[in-house]
């Protein structure tokens, strides 16, 4: 999950490989896609269980895209945490359009603190 994240523009979400694993630990609902041995997809939402939570980490690998495989992670993930609403980090390319299929809108009401760097 590690190589795919850092792969594919996480690097600065995830920190080290023990900051990886304490987030993953620290959350709710971590599923993962493989494809034989290989990681191929990954879904992370964080939520309180009860009224609400968040889709934090989406990726898919590239050769694997357009094949249903991050939409059935987004459906599996919000059927084990429906408190999770809201998606976070949806302005890569094409995320937006992809979310909205899905059946999320945008929200104008969401703020963000950025983290020191």
């Amino acid at each position: 999950m590690y190589a795919l994240l850092l792969a594919h523009g996480w690097s600065h979400r995830l920190g080290t490989l023990s900051k990886f694993e304490a987030l993953v630990a620290a959350s709710q609902c971590n599923l993962v896609a493989l494809h034989g041995d290989e990681v191929v997809g990954y879904a992370r939402a964080i939520t309180d269980g009860l009224s609400n939570g968040y889709l934090s980490m989406l990726v898919v690998a590239p050769a694997f895209r357009g094949q249903g495989l991050g939409r059935a992670l987004v459906q599996k993930t919000v059927a084990k945490a429906p408190a999770a609403t809201w998606v976070l980090r949806a302005g890569r390319p094409g995320a937006a359009e992809f979310f909205a299929r899905m059946g999320f809108a945008p929200s104008a009401v969401a703020m963000e603190r950025t983290r020191p760097t």
